[in-house]
């Protein structure tokens, strides 16, 4: 494994589970020190011996601002610096555009997109103030570019993110900061298992991906940690889609199985 992170230090939101755990593992196995956050407290607690010694944890609701500045003040008052940040937090509540609830569009709304303006704003603060360079990566989602069924919040939220990728890359780039995204498939974990547990879901799933498989998370992770490192120095506002060319074919249609 390289060292591209030797000395540097990274924020992972969402950072102790699924695609976010493996960016933290992979970022530790290239000499990053990492401060993660969730909202979950019992793994945020244990964190530290799950990770080893370079990990700084740290509960935060990534849908308040003042928790996400905590995190990456976090990083600065313990390892004197940031790097690299990446908005991993995300989830959502489904629902169709006629029946989905105020609350539950808030919920996901705020869980993907207002975390990921708060995570690139405070990151972006951080870097200007040190007079550095810094990269930032959010994990949007395929449903930044295609909608499905019973998934209005989190497709609307998904493709906002991945625009404010855009945004934020043509606002920081005087300022040497390069903003980025992976917009991932269908992936192996605890989120997406609830899902592809119910009968004939898998297999809708599986006729659309070419490549006839889900994504292990760890290799959502490696992209991830292309674009945060110097071998994408002259990569910036780019949606980087790793879905197995499930774009190419269409999204299932659910229905069936859900509604």
């Amino acid at each position: 494994m390289s060292a591209r992170f030797e000395n540097r230090v990274a924020v992972v939101t969402g950072g102790v589970s699924g695609i976010g755990a493996k960016i933290t593992e992979r970022l530790l196995t290239e000499g990053a020190r990492v401060v993660v956050a969730d909202v979950n407290e019992e793994l945020v607690s244990t964190a530290s011996e799950r990770f080893g010694e370079n990990v700084t944890a740290v509960r935060a609701d990534v849908t308040r601002e003042e928790d996400v500045q905590s995190v990456v003040d976090a990083a600065v008052s313990t390892y004197g610096t940031l790097d690299v940040m990446f908005n991993v937090a995300g989830g959502s509540k489904a629902g169709s555009l006629l029946d989905v609830s105020a609350e539950d569009w808030d919920f996901t709304v705020k869980l993907n997109l207002y975390s990921a303006f708060y995570g690139t704003r405070s990151a972006a603060r951080a870097f200007i103030a040190e007079k550095k360079p810094g990269a930032i990566v959010t994990i949007a989602s395929l449903n930044s570019l295609v909608p499905m069924f019973f998934g209005v919040g989190y497709t609307a939220s998904k493709a906002g993110a991945a625009m404010l990728v855009k945004q934020s890359a043509l606002e920081l780039a005087e300022h040497g900061i390069r903003v980025n995204a992976v917009s991932p498939g269908l992936v192996s974990t605890p989120m997406t298992g609830g899902l592809t547990s119910i009968p004939g879901v898998q297999e809708a799933y599986m006729e659309r991906i070419p490549l006839g498989r889900a994504a292990d998370p760890s290799e959502i992770a490696a992209a991830a940690l292309f674009l945060a490192s110097d071998d994408a120095s002259y990569i910036s506002g780019e949606n980087l889609v790793v879905d197995g060319a499930w774009a190419v074919s269409g999204y299932p249609d659910l229905r069936p199985f859900l509604g």
